[in-house]
């Protein structure tokens, strides 16, 4: 059976396609489902290799990309497949997801920057394309799970919101009652025309923004047919992206006004249907942040808690339910008002790694946790830079500093081997629960080697393990 950490079916097909074995392999963040990619440079290209566990999913995924991509739509470009579909190659789009990118074009007040809202614009242009275009090429007996949202697609989505939100937050509920207005939802819900092709999880981290800064797509393996409305919501109530409301108005008339160009819809009728695919993909989403961070240990979901209750109560203050489902109504608007929920860190239970750098002059720091345990890395042997005028006023954060280790294997192989030997602790903290972590990485004087090593760590941790919490600093150039 496959293993998501094992690079040789990877190392395998490379050399199968290009003739030679990659020249670097780098683990990219891991995703919320069975699948670990890999950033590859090889025969002076860099492109994307990926390992899945479920071969259905992969098959959607690869025949998805090769229709859309086919019909010039801004996706990845499979370039080869291992014989048993565990995994496979595609073209490497260089960029920062659109919500990393909205995260540094905030303005001071949290809000969207006006060029942020321009990119929004851009993408909610692209989606009716997928949907309308998208549906008269893909192969829709490839979907996996399913190859409709349907009624029982409708179902498993709240019956997820349920078990995996309500009942590992332990809100307390009447089951029946619930139950009898799903079903009316769901109803309700299945109305809509859904001869389209519904992207499924069309968010804010599944669409990256290039260089050029442009709109590309990825991980679109949970396509199938649906309705219109589902996608637009999933991006406009993305809940970490925080869109203000106003802007989310702006954006859905915009939407709708592309939409116009490919399909004609009852613009009343279309609204009064989105508000509801709002409210199920709110769901949906919670559901995942049950699943992800209360039973799967990845914190950093739990922290769209709070935003995605805040989104609830707009919905319940500006967009009533459509239908007659007077208990679900009632009860999202208590748990939407519900302190616990509204206010819910995950940093109260997350790992804290503490990282610094520090002069061994003025002697080891103090952990200030009271752990007690963590590592101390002795930086002196790598060639020092602060040896050299030119690098005297400079510190390991400088790109010159770091051009000059670039050309000193021995840091390459000290800050690898730091990364794997801390790893191993994160790993097994994360599964014991434990709360505290300290690296240090010293050097003679603090300011060239140590620097440098720490911030490494500190991208490492933060790339890799995006659930923990990472505190840096250095100790000597912050006095």
């Amino acid at each position: 059976m496959a293993k998501l950490n094992d690079t040789k079916p990877l190392e395998q097909l490379c050399l199968k396609t290009y003739g030679t074995t990659p020249d670097k392999m780098e683990k990219m963040p891991l995703s919320g489902s069975n699948r670990q990619y890999y950033k590859i440079d090889i025969a002076g290209s860099t492109i994307v290799g990926t390992v899945g566990l479920e071969v259905r999913e992969n098959q959607a995924f690869i025949s998805f990309a090769n229709s859309l991509s086919n019909a010039g739509l801004p996706v990845p470009k499979v370039l080869a497949v291992s014989d048993d579909m565990m995994c496979y190659l595609q073209t490497f789009i260089d960029g920062a997801s659109l919500f990393d990118y909205l995260e540094k074009h905030r303005e001071s007040d949290g809000r969207p920057d006006k060029d942020t809202v321009e990119i929004y614009k851009k993408v909610v242009a692209q989606l009716p394309r997928f949907q309308v275009e998208g549906a008269k090429v893909v192969d829709f007996s490839k979907c996996y799970p399913r190859p409709k949202f349907d009624e029982q697609s409708i179902m498993w989505d709240l019956n997820y919101f349920k078990y995996y939100f309500l009942k590992t937050t332990h809100t307390v509920f009447d089951e029946q009652l619930l139950e009898n207005d799903f079903r009316t939802l769901c109803d309700y819900l299945c109305s809509a025309p859904s001869e389209y092709f519904l992207y499924r999880d069309f968010q804010s981290r599944n669409i990256i923004i290039g260089n050029d800064d442009e709109p590309y797509f990825i991980d679109f393996q949970g396509g199938r047919r649906g309705a219109l409305q589902y996608d637009i919501a999933s991006l406009l109530y993305d809940g970490k992206a925080a869109i203000p409301p106003e802007i989310r108005d702006e954006l859905l008339g915009c939407y709708v006004e592309e939409l116009k160009k490919h399909v004609q819809i009852d613009e009343k009728k279309f609204r009064e249907m989105f508000a509801a695919f709002a409210y199920v993909r709110i769901m949906q989403a919670c559901g995942s942040y049950g699943y992800r961070g209360f039973l799967e240990n990845k914190p950093h979901f739990l922290n769209s808690i709070p935003p995605a209750m805040r989104n609830l109560q707009y919905l319940l203050e500006n967009h009533p339910f459509p239908i007659k489902a007077p208990y679900l109504e009632s009860y999202l608007y208590e748990i939407s008002h519900n302190e616990e929920l509204l206010n819910y860190s995950a940093a109260k239970n997350a790992l804290t790694v503490t990282v610094m750098s520090f002069s061994y002059r003025k002697g080891i720091p103090y952990d200030p946790t009271g752990n007690g345990g963590g590592f101390v890395f002795d930086c002196r042997a790598i060639h020092n830079p602060g040896r050299y005028e030119m690098y005297a006023k400079l510190t390991g954060k400088d790109k010159d500093v770091e051009d000059f280790f670039a050309k000193e294997p021995e840091m390459a192989t000290f800050v690898s081997l730091t990364q794997q030997i801390v790893e191993i602790s994160v790993k097994k903290y994360l599964k014991r629960g434990f709360k505290n972590l300290t690296v240090l990485f010293g050097c003679t004087g603090g300011q060239h080697r140590s620097v440098f090593c720490a911030e490494r760590m500190a991208e490492f941790l933060r790339k890799n393990y995006p659930q923990v919490i990472v505190n840096l600093s250095h100790r000597e150039q912050e006095k």
